[in-house]
């Protein structure tokens, strides 16, 4: 065999994939997952058993993290394969990849491996699901004692970490390390330092480290090594390569390669002396010289694909036969990894790939986008959108991506992944692709408000509005200019009577479009009855229940509390009681208790209990309420302000006038941005004496908690330094830090760690 028909063993480092598998929020909103992500690599035939690390790795030992850190080529994975094929622990897998960098993605396959171990609930799934639930808040802590519960010993690997750049994430995984149980170890293999607090993890001797000197070959692995290439050397010869390449397996394997090609020994151990950019150099110059022009034709022109299969070879190469070049190169382990179980799928080694791709950049990069557009138009046409929007982004196809991100907006959405779609967003955007594509700035404009982040939802809102009112002819876009409507009146910007307006222009631009939107209604019946017309409210809240909730539970959930406040108005609490009660369960049947409506929601639920007396439920509905407040800014400002006077109305009849008073604020500071909601200003109004005649206690407590405090809260459960939860925040750490100490102080507590358990004891953090 020739160079360019064998290369295997250390150059391989396995991890799978293939298209299967879903997780199951109550919601129904699924996440379409990787099955082979989930798999651990199969110990490839031909490697070198690294026999000693395997045994390290296989005793008992105390400490539960194992950090395996290399330059690529070190075989970490094969080393991790090695040890889960020969332990009897059970293993959880995750194969980590660029498109992890969004904390939901990344933690439903955590909890996935985990599950395939152990169940851990269906409340991890649902906080993952939610668009509105914070990670460090709800997701972290259920996963992480989920994780620390388990009974039975397992290892979670993790592998590929350094590619996490997302800080989300890595405090994800800092934050997983503190929940092992005992008996079972968190693995993190990448070519950087994990995302841990290690040198704490080292002084509390929690932590076991393998680095490039452990995965190094000794000189007999070296020579087995080179035996199983197929080349007979002397002693001294394998003495000197040995200690040339000084242990490293690529560069020991590429080397045996070298020389069955006839290369002299000299040149074989300087060109492969642990350095990537000799060994690039060598591909370059050698390998790819040496090798059939088809051949080399399709190893730099398929470099451009995550994985590979035949169709989709022959589709982007646009030449017959590739998918039997594919065959022929997986049947002589041409360094293609696996990725199924049924020889269809296969991806490059990581580090040849990044020589190929090199190669071709330096060769011909103008094919380069081309070759990525082939990709994704054979994504489209076999149903897989997704795949094909980040090929049409790698290609920087605006058009296309535009069209998709538009597409796949509404179901990624419902699947929780807000930061994947940001990232969608931003890049469109800074493409200068979004005026090509409004609805696609409606949905961004939608997102941001119901995540609590105001100054982006009127920045999109802004975009939209610059759509529809530019001079020049625009192409008839009704489905857009219909959604345009639903969110000028959800935003509410320009009043009330112009909600009114925008609610009508919405149905009747949907209704011409054939489609049917309970959230129509919904904003219809705020504005009549912020306008002073409870009636036709009720009339218009009682059309968006009977449509059902649609894929919109939220909406249907707000409904019912409208009318459930309509019914307390009238002294009706029979069925206000009904009505709040069926909200609650709306929410909690979607899996979406972490919701933007959610503080509606307990708010109601809370007036229900204190008619009946039940003031410790009314309590524990403000906690709740307490926890999602922060998501309810005055980029929705009707429900906003609305949720907060009724919150108010609690505190005042449980005495807590320091907790009413920061509602007051909240709700000054929204009616000070949004100042025409109707009959809201009155009712605030209204508290607002009614407060200044209370002379009850007034210090505060953890009733008294800020919005801005909350945000921070969940925060100061991570490892992240004030600086870095600044920066996650937009704020400055001297910021932080101020929160933090008032924080403290409302919580009685002295230190960020007493303030974490003390919020845990009340209710305003898991876990």
């Amino acid at each position: 065999q020739t160079l360019g028909e064998k290369i295997t063993g250390a150059m391989i480092d396995g991890d799978a994939r293939e298209r299967s598998g879903r997780s199951y929020p109550r919601s129904g909103a699924v996440l379409d997952l990787v099955a082979s992500k989930l798999r651990r690599p199969l110990a490839r035939p031909g490697t070198v058993l690294r026999l000693p690390l395997v045994e390290r790795l296989a005793r008992p030992d105390p400490r539960p993290i194992v950090s395996v850190v290399a330059p690529s080529g070190y075989g970490k994975t094969t080393l991790l394969a090695q040890w889960a094929e020969r332990n009897g622990q059970s293993f959880a897998w995750v194969s980590v990849d660029e498109n992890d960098n969004d904390p939901k993605v990344l933690l439903t396959y955590v909890a996935e491996a985990l599950n395939a171990v152990q169940p851990v609930g269906e409340r991890v799934f649902d906080a993952l699901a939610s668009p509105a639930s914070s990670v460090p808040g709800s997701v972290v802590p259920r996963l992480g004692n989920a994780f620390a519960s388990m009974t039975k010993p397992v290892a979670l690997v993790l592998d590929d970490v350094h590619i996490l750049h997302n800080q989300e994430c890595r405090a994800a995984l800092s934050v997983l390390a503190d929940h092992v149980p005992d008996r079972s170890r968190l693995v993190l293999a990448g070519r950087a330092e994990p995302p841990l607090r290690t040198g704490r993890l080292r002084a509390e001797g929690r932590i076991l480290e393998i680095g490039p000197a452990d995965l190094s070959l000794t000189r007999e692995e070296a020579a087995g090594l080179l035996r199983e290439a197929g080349l007979v050397l002397g002693a001294d010869e394998v003495t000197e390569l040995h200690r040339r390449t000084e242990g490293w397996p690529t560069g020991l394997y590429l080397a045996a390669l070298y020389l069955r090609e006839g290369g002299s020994l000299p040149g074989a151990a300087a060109a492969f002396g642990g350095d990537d950019r000799l060994v690039s150099e060598y591909v370059e110059s050698e390998f790819l010289a040496r090798i059939p022009e088809r051949q080399r034709v399709f190893l730099t022109r398929t470099a451009v694909l995550d994985r590979m299969s035949g169709p989709l070879c022959e589709a982007v190469l646009e030449r017959p036969g590739s998918g039997a070049d594919l065959a022929g190169l997986a049947r002589s382990n041409l360094l293609l990894v696996p990725l199924d179980r049924r020889g269809q799928w296969y991806r490059y080694h990581h580090l040849f790939r990044e020589m190929l791709l090199a190669e071709l950049e330096r060769a011909n990069p103008a094919l380069i986008p081309v070759l990525r557009r082939r990709a994704a138009d054979w994504y489209l046409r076999n149903s897989l959108p997704e795949e094909a929007l980040e090929y049409s982004i790698a290609a920087s196809d605006v058009g296309t991506a535009g069209r998709l991100v538009e597409e796949l907006t509404v179901p990624t959405y419902r699947e929780g992944r807000v930061t994947t779609l940001q990232r969608w967003f931003r890049w469109l955007e800074d493409q200068d692709g979004i005026t090509g594509h409004p609805l696609t700035a409606v949905w961004a404009a939608i997102l941001a408000a119901r995540t609590g982040r105001p100054v982006e939802a009127d920045r999109w809102a802004d975009v939209v509005d610059r759509w529809q009112h530019q001079t020049e002819a625009q192409p008839d876009r009704p489905v857009a200019a219909a959604w345009a409507a639903v969110l000028r009146a959800l935003l509410c910007r320009h009043g009330v009577k112009q909600m009114s307006a925008d609610a009508d222009e919405a149905g009747r631009r949907l209704t011409a479009a054939g489609i049917v939107a309970p959230v129509v209604p919904l904003v219809k019946g705020i504005a009549q009855v912020l306008d002073g017309d409870p009636d036709d409210g009720d009339a218009s809240f009682e059309n968006a229940i009977s449509i059902g909730d649609v894929g919109a539970p939220d909406v249907l959930a707000m409904a019912l509390c409208e009318r459930s406040l309509l019914a307390m108005a009238l002294h009706d609490w029979g069925p206000a009681g009904d009505l709040a009660g069926h909200a609650g369960a709306v929410l909690h049947q979607g899996g979406i208790e972490d919701s933007y409506v959610t503080p509606l929601v307990c708010a109601v639920q809370a007036r229900v209990h204190m008619h009946r007396g039940a003031t410790a439920a009314a309590r524990q509905q403000l906690v709740d309420a307490q926890r999602l407040r922060p998501v309810l800014s005055y980029a929705l400002p009707h429900i906003a302000v609305q949720a907060r006077i009724e919150l108010v109305r609690v505190h005042l009849a449980l005495a807590d006038t320091a907790g009413a008073r920061t509602l007051m604020r909240e709700i000054d500071g929204v009616l000070k941005r949004r100042p025409d909601l109707g009959t809201l200003v009155s009712d605030a109004q209204a508290l607002r004496v009614r407060l200044t005649q209370e002379r009850g206690p007034n210090v505060p407590g953890p009733s008294a908690l800020t919005t801005a405090e909350l945000r921070v809260l969940p925060l100061l459960a991570t490892h992240l330094s004030f600086r870095e939860i600044g920066a996650e925040l937009f704020l400055s750490p001297n910021t932080v830090k101020s929160q933090a100490i008032s924080l403290y102080r409302k919580l009685a507590a002295a230190n960020r760690s007493q303030a974490v358990i003390r919020a845990r004891g009340l209710g305003l953090l898991e876990g």
